[in-house]
């Protein structure tokens, strides 16, 4: 099927996905239509079926995407050798990272029940990924005695919560900066997992 005159296929796509993303993350993904994407856009309905099979494409290509940007950050990161910095390093960007992506990070947890068993399985494996980088860091810590924690697993899934959290209440414009928010947040984990 040809495409509209005057459509790009670079500039289109991407405002799809950007409008996807909106409307899901404010609406939720089982009451956001094709056709409120399209006109979000401003194509016709039957033209997302040029850049997306179907909505349930939409969505995974979202969340998948989301996490392999996470990955491919994380990885780009120099690792620390040292537990307690490694676990620093990971507060922090942490809380960088998503605060700039609140929209994903929404969709990422909320909107997970709308996957196929088959998107669901391929979008969890990529979360596992990341959460077993704080879990072997977690590990280390405990193996070097500097971290006290029964239970890496629940600690890993205890941390990563706590730290999502900023993105619900943290504003720029607030009375606190970026940085105090963060140092406040290190101390935090690191209290809770100190030995």
């Amino acid at each position: 099927m040809a495409r509209t005159q005057g459509s790009h296929s670079d500039i289109t796509g991407p405002r799809i996905r950007k409008a996807a993303l909106r409307l899901f993350a404010q609406y939720g993904f089982a009451a956001v239509s094709m056709r409120q994407i399209a006109k979000e856009v401003g194509v016709q309905a039957g033209a997302l079926y040029n850049y997306v099979p179907d909505k349930q494409s939409m969505l995974f290509g979202l969340m998948q995407s989301h996490m392999e940007e996470l990955l491919a950050a994380r990885a780009e990161r120099p690792a620390p050798r040292d537990a307690m910095e490694r676990l620093r390093d990971f507060v922090g960007f942490h809380i960088r990272f998503h605060l700039e992506r609140p929209e994903e990070v929404f969709i990422a947890y909320m909107e997970l029940r709308n996957l196929t068993d088959e998107n669901f399985t391929q979008v969890e494996a990529l979360r596992r990924a990341y959460e077993n980088q704080l879990e072997e860091i977690l590990r280390d810590g405990v193996a070097q005695g500097v971290f006290g924690v029964p239970d890496t697993k629940i600690a890993t899934l205890a941390v990563i919560a706590m730290l999502n959290g900023v993105n619900t209440w943290y504003r720029r414009e607030g009375r606190l900066s970026l940085d105090e928010v963060e140092t406040i947040y290190w101390d935090m984990v690191r209290k809770a997992v100190a030995a």
